[in-house]
């Protein structure tokens, strides 16, 4: 397999990350979207949470659409044309130190969704009554 085959593959298999997302946010804004028909919007601090939920829910889907379409350009980059690599500068300490870090916030990535589960697990149990 050439190195261009290996980049252009490397981005497709990239695009599963930021689809997932968008579907995660998608379901967030439909959860802030339907909290709303819970809040008295004639109490002071209801029309506060209400503005806050109708903006956030704006603003979280403009990303998820973002989010969205940055996954579909990168699984369209499979096919990517072959391109020359400098082996020297592809080792560069520099960027070695950025695949480190993009790798230590995937596993703290990983943590946090850990938490959010458990969080949110205790939620719809508080809700629903049972174990979720």
């Amino acid at each position: 397999m050439s190195e261009q085959q290996a980049c252009g593959k490397g981005l497709a298999d990239r695009s599963e990350l930021p689809a997932k997302l968008a579907e995660l946010i998608a379901v967030l804004v439909e959860n802030l979207e339907l909290h709303q028909q819970a809040i008295d919007a004639t109490d002071e601090n209801g029309k506060l949470e209400l503005y806050t939920y109708v903006t956030l829910a704006q603003e979280f889907r403009r990303i998820a659409a973002q989010l969205q379409s940055t996954a579909t350009h990168l699984a369209g980059s499979r096919d990517l044309p072959t391109a020359k690599h400098n082996p020297v500068k592809i080792a560069d300490p520099k960027i070695v130190d950025a695949v480190t870090k993009f790798v230590r916030l995937e596993g703290e990535l990983i943590a946090l969704l850990r938490r959010a589960i458990e969080n949110d697990r205790a939620l719809l149990s508080t809700m629903t009554g049972r174990a979720a």
